[in-house]
């Protein structure tokens, strides 16, 4: 039999395998998270028909004879170029922007993926289509995450009630007129703080000037008017606070720190005899307070701890770019709920495809290498949009023509192999 029937007949394998391939890239190029593949041939081995043979003084040298015996398939590459970006307006649509893979468990088995359409299953946790669960790491109680630790379930608690905080602090920051005379209206300000049950009060700052240059006098009110600064003598009379500025307009007075340290600006009351649900007392922070000339527009603002608040139910969140998930809740409060988990490796392309759009670990894939997203080479994530399949039609229509054309030479040979053989068979006739 010839040779050259059998290379055509690999040819034929190798180039219906390229078929295949160009007609799955085609089939998904809209599955979210594709990544297309590309076929790649080698030539098989080669006959030897005659050694070749090294220069010697009387002799020049000659080169081997070799007749090759077909092709066949030196792999099926994987191409992970970043696909096409699809906004979704889902908060639960996460796309990675860069390196990266999403980490998923599927029953006692990590997988990885790059389709990153999730939802939620009955206990809240965020799921593939087909029911592997994202991985992360879960925040603790105060909004703090390890990701140092193992990764877990992500899941978002919807429902969720945090409980009411009592306000411990508060904070005023603005100018207070150096032109104020002592017949001028006071300066007032309010905020909104809360006892121990979440109930919440309207707290007033009232600022007044006096006589005396620089000085003025604070006095503090709940809702109802009521002064929550001590009382002394009948009727009672409040201790208003002094606040006082040099004349540069930076402020002497109040400090409660023990002299001789700076002045902090800081003063506190106590609202416990007023309200017995408010175990008190509250700082007040007027370090950022000035005397200048102009307007007076002091305000209050919110301090960086201690502002308290209400009971608060989660209502809905939000995804950083490093993969942080911020839950919402009634009560304006934001918090962090997890964080998700991002896994690279040094090869890839050694992945293993798994179905359902994704990959476990290879042979030649390296291992996982978890972390947050944005960092150690990892992309960054974006919420409400997804990545695409990277197929490029065009591509795959002239790979339709290269596999087409090179199919039917390689059956040509086949044709022509059989006619030479004919010619031999009939040679006796």
């Amino acid at each position: 039999m010839l040779r050259s029937m059998f290379s055509a007949i690999s040819g034929l394998r190798a180039h219906q395998t390229k078929m295949d391939v160009v007609g799955n890239n085609i089939a998904n190029v809209n599955t979210v998270g594709y990544k297309s593949q590309t076929t790649v041939f080698e030539d098989t081995l080669s006959q030897l028909l005659r050694n070749g043979s090294a220069p010697t003084a009387d002799t020049a040298g000659t080169n081997p004879a070799q007749v090759g015996l077909g092709v066949k398939v030196a792999s099926v590459s994987t191409n992970f170029s970043q696909g096409s970006t699809q906004n979704t307006g889902r908060s639960t649509d996460f796309m990675i922007s860069g390196d990266g893979f999403f980490t998923t468990k599927s029953g006692n088995e990590n997988l990885y993926t790059r389709a990153g359409s999730f939802d939620f299953d009955g206990v809240g946790n965020l799921v593939t289509p087909d029911g592997a669960i994202l991985q992360g790491w879960t925040a603790d109680s105060t909004g703090a995450i390890n990701t140092n630790g193992p990764v877990g379930n992500l899941s978002i608690p919807y429902g969720q009630v945090i409980n009411p905080e009592e306000t411990t602090a508060g904070a005023i920051t603005g100018n207070l007129s150096a032109e104020a005379v002592a017949t001028d209206a006071p300066v007032q300000t309010q905020a909104t703080m809360y006892d121990s049950l979440g109930n919440a009060h309207q707290v007033t700052y009232v600022f007044q000037k006096t006589a005396t240059a620089g000085a003025w006098k604070l006095n503090v009110l709940d809702e109802n008017g009521n002064t929550l600064l001590p009382t002394t003598g009948a009727p009672p009379v409040p201790t208003l606070v002094d606040v006082t500025f040099n004349a540069s307009g930076a402020m002497t007075a109040p400090s409660i720190a023990s002299s001789p340290a700076p002045v902090d600006g800081k003063f506190t009351f106590d609202p416990t005899s007023t309200f017995a649900s408010w175990a008190g007392p509250v700082t007040v922070d007027l370090s950022g307070v000035t005397q200048y000339g102009g307007k007076s527009t002091a305000t209050t603002t919110t301090p960086a701890a201690g502002a308290g608040s209400a009971l608060g139910t989660l209502e809905s969140f939000s995804l950083g770019s490093d993969g942080t998930i911020t839950g919402t809740y009634s009560n304006g409060l934001k918090k962090s709920l997890g964080q998700l988990a991002l896994a690279t490796f040094s090869n890839p392309s050694g992945l293993t495809k798994a179905g359902n759009s994704s990959f476990r670990v290879g042979n030649n894939s390296g291992n996982p290498l978890v972390g947050i997203a944005g960092t150690g080479g990892r992309g960054t994530l974006t919420a409400g949009a997804l990545e695409m399949s990277n197929v490029d039609l065009s591509e795959e229509f002239t790979g339709l023509i290269v596999a087409q054309r090179g199919f039917q030479a390689n059956s040509k040979v086949i044709t022509t192999s059989d006619e030479i053989l004919q010619t031999l068979v009939n040679m006796k006739n």
